[in-house]
């Protein structure tokens, strides 16, 4: 058994570096190590638990099945230990240069970035955001590990695992290329379907809920395209007569210049909550708790 007084938290954030960037190389740099550096670490490392840890292979780094089952120990352990650093740090927003990862999708990035940064270039100059997209399985592990501070959009699955708030609620609407012919206010169900369609496979899977909410109303969407992201589609619209199905939130900010026009949809969909989500670990951080607060103050309609 490795004697824990002989352990240096170190070694454990080369650990994990290593088992995130498969390189030695990659891990050093990550960390401000050399080479050598990193590689006596890992020596280290492969006493300690008298395993190999790592067996090279032209994929990289490969971790062991023993290097597998000190993934999460580890990542909690080091998570841990920033959070318990952090709990004596006071946090001012004015003078802070701490980084805040947050994930949500393209188009949240579109909505949501313009009036945080506006906001955050007032009152914390020197804070960073750092936008990603992450995988909604992997979201809630990487919250916990200390590498995702926040995930924002319409995310249901995620209320079981992580504390959350709601921002707003959302309704959805349907859009297309203002053109002569149209209906002025609403679209009738036949008009609708008469039309060809955009599909978004959303990463959040609320397409899924408008198709079978579309179908339980009796409606069938024509699909001439689907797509994976709601970015493309406003200059699709434009050289297309056909309609996409979105948040009406979306469909107005894609809408600025006017050259679009946004309808409810024939039938009723049920809404949805757009809520920001951070781990239980980190509900105490100062910094944490400011920015949340903050996000749902600029973001909550």
């Amino acid at each position: 058994m490795a004697d824990f007084n002989k352990v240096d938290l170190n070694l454990f954030r080369v650990f994990q570096a290593v088992l995130e960037e498969r390189s030695l190389t990659q891990a050093g740099n990550r960390l401000g190590l050399s080479q050598p550096a990193t590689s006596y670490a890992l020596g280290r490392l492969r006493a300690l638990f008298d395993d190999p840890l790592f067996v090279r292979t032209p994929d990289g780094m490969v971790p062991t099945s023993f290097a597998q089952r000190l993934k999460d120990p580890v990542g909690i352990a080091l998570a841990a230990a920033r959070e318990a650093l952090r709990q004596s740090e006071p946090f001012d927003p004015a003078t802070s240069t701490r980084e805040f990862r947050i994930s949500m999708s393209d188009v949240g990035e579109q909505v949501f970035l313009p009036a945080i940064c506006e906001r955050l270039q007032t009152i914390a100059p020197d804070v960073h955001i750092a936008a990603e997209a992450v995988l909604l399985t992997e979201v809630e592990e990487r919250m916990r590990l200390g590498r995702l501070d926040f995930a924002i959009g319409n995310l249901p699955s995620l209320k079981a695992t992580t504390k959350h708030a709601l921002l707003f609620n959302e309704e959805y609407a349907c859009m297309t290329r203002k053109r002569r012919g149209l209906p002025a206010r609403r679209i009738s169900a036949a008009q609708f379907q008469e039309m060809s369609h955009v599909a978004v496979a959303s990463a959040d899977r609320s397409h899924v809920l408008i198709e079978e909410s579309l179908r339980q109303g009796g409606l069938h969407r024509r699909i001439a395209l689907r797509v994976s992201h709601f970015n493309v589609t406003p200059d699709i619209l434009r050289r297309t007569d056909w309609m996409v199905t979105l948040p009406r939130g979306v469909a107005e900010a894609f809408n600025e210049s006017g050259q679009f026009v946004i309808y409810p949809l024939p039938i009723e969909l049920p809404r949805f909550e757009s809520t920001i989500h951070w781990h239980e670990l980190y509900d105490g951080d100062a910094g944490n708790r400011w920015l949340r607060e903050l996000l749902v103050e600029i973001l909550g309609r």
